[in-house]
């Protein structure tokens, strides 16, 4: 990884951050293989890494004593996991695993903390990471409380796309129900609205997306700004999202 120029790596973030402070990173960054159902983060566990997604996708579950939980975000390419690091804490309540298998970048907690914490532009950016990931929260408890389920769904799907190259996502029925907090059986009947309408096609481990525009309209303003606030503040001085309108 070493000889990895910052051009070559695929993560927005690392892209986005300047030569400076990626070339004192550089020699603490590991390529690693990421496996579907890889843990990144265990609940209330010290984390010995933090991880900058390069292909594949990693889902942020919450839960409770009552061995309930749903999933609060998920981490593509465009961002990293383990942001508690940032925040100078060494263990979340949270568990992040890979949700569909790809590929990433570690860097050790120790090396990640001492070049962060002596190189102002690179903390600078990763904190305003941390502020569209807090937005990309509120939204979700927006949707949730105010908009419908096929609208909530197009939104996840919308946000998965972003995240995933191409148009099948490799996403189960369970999963999908995990991401929404409903039962597997109505994600099931929303996913047959939307393949009614023929903005999807689901097969079993796969949605194909078929309209995007589609997904956009039905999603309607529960997807957006999170999108566009990351979009300003982090995408502009990198790459854009891979599909974000």
């Amino acid at each position: 990884m070493s000889a990895l120029a910052q051009s070559e790596v695929s993560n927005r973030l690392l892209r986005a951050l300047s030569p400076q402070v990626f070339e004192r990173l550089r020699p603490h960054l590991q390529t690693v293989d990421l496996p579907v159902r890889h843990v990144l983060v265990e609940v209330d566990t010290p984390s010995t890494h933090v991880w900058f997604i390069e292909h594949g996708l990693a889902s942020t579950v919450a839960h409770n004593d009552d061995t309930q939980n749903i999933e609060v975000g998920h981490v593509g390419p465009e961002g990293m996991v383990g942001i508690h690091v940032l925040m100078k804490t060494e263990t979340s309540p949270n568990r992040t695993f890979m949700q569909v298998g790809g590929a990433g970048i570690s860097v050790p907690v120790e090396h990640f903390d001492h070049v962060i914490e002596h190189e102002a532009s690179g903390r600078h950016l990763l904190l305003r990471y941390v502020h569209t990931q807090q937005l990309q929260l509120s939204h979700t408890a927006l949707a949730n409380g105010r908009y419908k389920m096929h609208e909530r769904l197009a939104r996840w799907l919308l946000m998965c796309h972003d995240r995933i190259d191409g148009d099948h996502l490799p996403l189960t029925h369970d999963f999908l129900s995990i991401m929404l907090g409903v039962r597997r059986s109505g994600v099931t009947n929303e996913l047959h609205v939307l393949e009614g309408i023929h903005a999807i096609r689901a097969t079993r481990g796969d949605v194909h997306i078929l309209d995007r525009a589609k997904l956009l309209e039905i999603a309607g303003a529960s997807y957006g700004r999170p999108e566009r606030e990351y979009h300003r503040l982090i995408s502009s001085q990198s790459d854009t999202l891979n599909h974000t309108a």
